[in-house]
């Protein structure tokens, strides 16, 4: 627990120290479409669904949010954006959606570890935060390593585009 803690708190702080400029484009990213006409559009990709639900139903939800249905390509608009979880910057079904909404002029936040010498999400976002957590955190005594907490880095990094947007809006305001 305490090498699971540590790492944690150490991916956690990391993320707050490299990811700030990012956090704050991808805030004011969703702004626009907070402040104007736009919707923002939430999709999570396997378990990281939970953070769409936790920003969607939680005690903190997103303004103008809404599940993003990738099939539903006609109710996108200009002046929506849209906030993505993935695992990993390569993930083949978060690139196809990022297409997507770029055809319907839809622009991304994308949240992912970023993927080195991969094209992906990263090159292809308007706003890429990178989720930092690459591997599993907790070596186990016979070489593996178990522990890898992606509901809680993109929980962390949702949580801190919730709160720069708030200071956003109450400044628009």
């Amino acid at each position: 627990m305490k090498i699971l803690t540590t790492q944690t708190i150490g991916l956690l702080q990391k993320i707050a120290a490299d990811e700030e400029l990012a956090l704050e484009d991808g805030a004011r990213l969703l702004a626009q479409a907070a402040i104007g006409d736009g919707r923002i559009w939430l999709y999570g990709i396997g378990e990281l669904d939970a953070v769409v639900t936790a920003a969607l139903l939680g005690p903190d939800p997103l303004p103008k949010a809404k599940r993003l249905e990738p099939t539903a390509t006609d109710d996108w608009q200009e002046t929506d954006r849209a906030l993505l979880f993935a695992r990993f910057s390569a993930d083949p079904e978060a690139i196809r959606l990022v297409e997507q909404l770029q055809a319907h002029g839809v622009d991304a936040v994308a949240v992912a570890a970023l993927v080195k010498d991969e094209p992906g999400l990263a090159d292809m976002a308007t706003v890429f935060i990178d989720s930092k957590l690459s591997r599993p955190l907790v070596p186990t005594e016979d070489g593996r390593r178990i522990g890898m907490p992606t509901i809680i880095t993109a929980s962390f990094i949702y949580y801190g585009l919730r709160v720069l947007l708030d200071e956003i809006l109450a400044e628009y305001e």
